[in-house]
């Protein structure tokens, strides 16, 4: 029984439990259910299905603005047409949320955090690029893409912002546009006037960079607050207006930008010689405004701008053409015109839903967790930890930068760096009440007068004389391009740095006591000066210590680094100066010679030599021989005049070749070839004769001198010292160029340096020559007849005045500078500073006046040619004529034996060509008579054989017969 009744129990117990286990369980998980409605309700995990019924969306935009009050029509449009669209997103909506910022960088912040705390996967938006930033950092933590049609500031990189996805033109190519046309006019500097925020910070930043590529630079930076007085953009302008530069880039928003273009005006700065290039917050006005009345548009007169480049198509047409229609009724000012803002705002939203629509294909869920980070704030009443994370983020903003699409703005395609393909900007000119588009600039090409779309199918081309633009009416209604500067008038000078010279003063010094310089390089520039068609305030500076004379390297180095801003006087333009600064054209041709001690070389007995080197003299002995002998040989045997006996004929051969030297030759030559010969010989001798008479001319008619310094190639090669200018670019060539040891280098400083140094000689201390500067030396030697230059001028090199690089003063002052030259001023100045006397032209050497083979071997080479041509020729035609005449013989006697055959040969060369010819016809006519005989007696033993035949028969038959 209790056996019975544990049993019982037992199984009860075991049946109980069972139940139990079963019933916990039931409760267990509907406690996970209230468990986990209650996270959901907190915001923990939220879920919704894979084709979820309206995906949220947020935009952040000032109504106000002439950008959002676009952008605002555009993007309800744009949801509208999506929402329409069964390809797109089917069986889902976007849900779009706009906030208004009202122009607030404060309240776009808020709006995005309110964004945050809903379902938001994706947030159109901000509007600025300083509010870009700040909400860049919130969507990077709560992974939800922030896309922005307006915030062009180049800096919002991926690299910085994952994030952000920029739906517009980046402000970068805007800048290298600008740059582009500043150097397509032949600028270098321009003024920058921007807001001083992220984006116009950003945005010169980058100009500057664009420029700098082109070397050019911006010279002055004028920042102004977001919301300026007139009162402060007054003052700001009075600064610009002076400044140098006259092309002013205007960066700035579409509210202040017309304030400064009216007190521009105000202040005289829209008229001629001004250039005003505004960034596309112009044309943003002239589009969104149209049409402006002529009040409002005066202000603009002449200003070039830039549109964002949106490319004809069926799809923009339509949409255009609905605009009239989409703003009736949105502003109480009637409707509004389509900026490119617009049309880039209403792709946006279309590249969003093709990305979430690739996002639901791919099985993206729409869903947010906590982020643990914000979760550890919840002590506050900012309520942070209501904000969540999009698990989804990443996969959305993939899609997103992946979507190829074209759109109403023309092809939608990212590129690695995320930035649309084919940037393209539309450059733009205000005439009257209207705009007239000058060209276009993409990245692709550069400047055209096409529309991009027409080059991406050509090979890119950003050559200069590819690069074209129409015409511009500049402010000042003038179609003359400006010249982009002007002195500023600030009071401020020039500082023109003088070489303070102790030696050769002629060229460049300053007034005892005064502050006054004057000098042939002064008078140079002051006559320059004068023809430019304005005034050049300017202030001369000496440089160097008065004692020695200043290195000019350092003076122009010394432009550099600000110190001075120009440098004049006796400035050698040689390649290391010109890569650190700009020069004029040359006004004084200068390079480096060689002065050496000379001696008057006076005329002798053998005087008549000279003209010739010895080698001359040898080679055109020579070849009286060669003529000879080869005429002789052509002649031998066909003339008279060359035959005789041995003596007889090399006196003929001497005789015939000397006096060709004067044309008085007797022989006559009979054969072909002897007289092609004699006819280029005559000519030969025709040169060597002419060359010599007027050599010996030279010699014995100009005084001569003599040195044992020939050039600047027997200095190289000695190991005697050298004297050079202190301070002056000849050592440095002389080392690094040449080779030459500086311890054979001695600086010399003064005119009277020289003359001793070059008087005591390398054995008295002194030096051999002097190396210096053309210039230098022709001063020197125009009192100064003892000495001499030397072999020819090793360098090529010129004076000029240094400006900084690209300075439009080096431009203009060198054209100044071709106008004296081709006046005659310059060659006055010269005269008037360093007019010379005779002894400078005394600079030919006794080695110089001597005539070298080098100079006639072609004529020695063509006779000599003509000689072996001869020769081979007629040996052939005797050749031919021995084998002619003796092959019978060599028939007759059988095989003979070579030196035999060569003895013939040489016989029948010096026999004459008559009696060969003779001996020929009788051999001929032996031949024929021996034949003939032949004949006769055959005749005869034939008859005699018929008679005997017919005596042995009868004599009937042979009658008969």
């Amino acid at each position: 029984m209790i056996a019975a009744t544990a049993t019982v129990k037992g199984e009860s117990w075991g049946f109980v439990s069972d139940s139990f286990i079963t019933a916990m369980s039931k409760v267990w998980l509907l406690v996970l259910v209230v468990v986990c409605h209650g996270i959901f309700s907190n915001g923990v995990v939220t879920n919704s299905s894979t084709r979820p019924d309206v995906v949220h969306v947020g935009a952040i935009l000032s109504y106000k603005t002439i950008i959002g009050k676009v952008a605002k029509v555009a993007m309800e449009a744009a949801v509208e047409d999506v929402n329409s669209d069964p390809t797109v997103l089917p069986g889902t909506k976007i849900n779009l949320t706009m906030q208004d910022s009202n122009y607030s960088g404060f309240l776009g912040i808020l709006e995005a955090l309110k964004f945050m705390e809903k379902d938001t996967v994706a947030i159109i938006g901000p509007q600025q690029s300083v509010t870009a930033h700040i909400i860049s950092h919130i969507a990077n933590e709560l992974q939800v893409p922030l896309l922005s049609y307006s915030a062009t500031d180049p800096t919002l990189s991926s690299l910085q912002f994952p994030f952000f996805v920029r739906t517009a033109q980046n402000d970068l190519y805007q800048m290298a546009a600008i740059a582009d046309l500043v150097d397509y006019y032949r600028w270098r500097e321009v003024i920058a006037i921007y807001v001083d925020d992220d984006h116009g910070r950003n945005g010169i930043a980058a100009l500057g960079d664009k420029l700098a590529e082109k070397r050019c630079k911006i010279s002055y930076k004028a920042p102004m607050s977001p919301l300026p007085t007139r009162d402060e953009i007054t003052d700001l302008l009075i600064k610009v207006a002076l400044m140098e530069s006259r092309i002013v880039v205007l960066h700035t928003y579409a509210g202040p930008g017309p304030v400064v273009l009216k007190v521009a005006q105000y202040l005289g700065m829209m008229g001629t010689g001004y250039v005003w290039i505004a960034t596309n917050w112009l044309t943003t006005i002239l589009d969104t405004n149209a049409p402006l009345d002529s009040d409002a548009t005066d202000d603009f007169q002449g200003v070039i701008t830039l549109r964002m480049y949106a490319p004809d198509s069926e799809l923009k047409r339509k949409f255009v053409s609905r605009w009239s229609n989409l703003t009736s009724g949105k502003s109480t000012n009637g409707s509004f015109g389509l900026s490119t803002y617009g049309l880039y705002a209403y792709d946006t939203v279309w590249l969003l839903a093709h990305a979430i629509d690739a996002f639901f294909n791919q099985g993206g869920i729409i869903s947010f967790s906590n982020d643990s980070r914000l979760t550890e704030l919840h002590g506050g009443s900012l309520n942070l930890d209501a904000m969540s994370i999009f698990n989804g983020g990443n996969l959305l903003l993939q899609n997103i930068l992946q979507v190829n699409m074209t759109g109403v703005t023309g092809p939608i395609k990212f590129t690695s760096d995320r930035n649309f393909i084919y940037p393209a900007f539309e450059v733009i000119n205000v005439i009257g009440t209207g705009i007239r588009r000058i060209g276009y600039w993409s990245n692709y090409s550069g400047l055209s007068v096409l529309p991009p779309e027409m080059l991406y199918a050509k090979p890119p081309n950003r050559s200069s004389a590819s690069q074209r633009l129409y015409g511009v009416i500049w402010p000042g209604q003038t179609t003359e391009r400006p010249r982009g500067w002007i002195f500023p008038n600030n009071g401020r000078h020039l500082k023109i740095g003088v070489p303070k010279r102790v030696s050769y003063r002629e060229f460049v010094s300053q007034v005892e006591g005064t502050d006054l310089f004057k000098g042939y390089c002064i008078d140079v520039f002051t006559a320059a000066l004068n023809l430019l068609p304005y005034a050049v305030p300017y202030k001369l500076i000496a440089f160097g210590d008065g004692i020695n004379n200043p290195s000019s390297t350092e003076l122009v180095h010394l432009i550099t680094t600000g110190v001075y801003d120009a440098a004049i006087g006796d400035i050698a333009i040689i390649t290391n100066r010109t890569k650190i600064v700009d020069f004029t054209q040359p006004y004084v041709e200068s390079g480096l010679v060689v002065v050496a001690p000379v001696s008057r070389l006076n005329s002798n007995a053998w005087a008549f030599l000279r003209p010739f080197t010895p080698m001359m003299w040898g080679v055109t002995a020579i070849f009286f021989l060669i003529v000879g002998a080869v005429v002789w040989i052509l002649e031998h045997r066909i003339n008279d005049e060359f035959r005789g006996p041995p003596k007889k004929q090399v006196v003929t051969v001497l005789w015939f070749s000397l006096s060709t030297l004067f044309f008085s030759h007797k022989e006559n030559t009979v054969s072909t070839l002897g007289r092609l010969v004699l006819i280029i010989w005559l000519f030969v001798v025709l040169i060597i004769n002419s060359s010599y008479t007027a050599s010996l001319t030279s010699i014995l008619t100009v005084q001569k001198l003599s040195s044992s310094v020939k050039g600047i190639e027997s200095l190289i090669n000695s190991k005697d010292p050298i004297g050079y200018q202190q301070n002056s670019y000849a050592r440095n060539y002389l080392v690094e160029e040449l080779g030459i040891h500086e311890s054979r280098l001695v600086p010399l400083n003064m005119p009277e340096d020289y003359a001793k140094a070059l008087k005591e000689g390398p054995g008295g201390g002194g030096v051999a020559a002097v190396v210096d500067e053309r210039a230098y030396v022709d001063l020197f030697l125009s009192t100064r007849c003892e000495f001499s230059i030397v072999g020819q001028e090793f360098t090529k090199a010129g004076w000029g005045f240094a400006f900084p690089r690209d300075s439009p003063l080096a431009i203009d002052m060198s054209t100044a500078i071709l106008r004296l030259s081709e006046n005659g001023d310059l060659e006055r100045i010269h005269d008037k500073w360093l007019k010379r006397s005779a002894c400078t032209s005394q600079s030919t050497t006794y080695e110089l006046d001597r005539l070298q083979l080098n100079s006639f071997w072609g004529l020695f080479l063509i006779c000599g040619l003509a000689c072996l041509l001869a020769l081979i020729v007629y040996f052939i035609l005797m050749v031919r004529q021995f084998s002619r005449h003796y092959s019978d013989d060599f028939e007759s006697s059988g095989r003979s034996s070579g030196s035999k055959s060569f003895q013939t040969f040489l016989t029948f060369v010096d026999e004459k060509e008559e009696e060969v010819k003779n001996r020929s016809k009788r051999k001929q006519m032996e031949k024929a008579s021996n034949r003939s005989v032949g004949e006769d007696e055959s005749t005869n033993s034939s008859t005699r054989r018929y008679t005997e035949s017919c005596s042995s028969k009868s004599l009937d038959r042979c009658e008969e017969a």
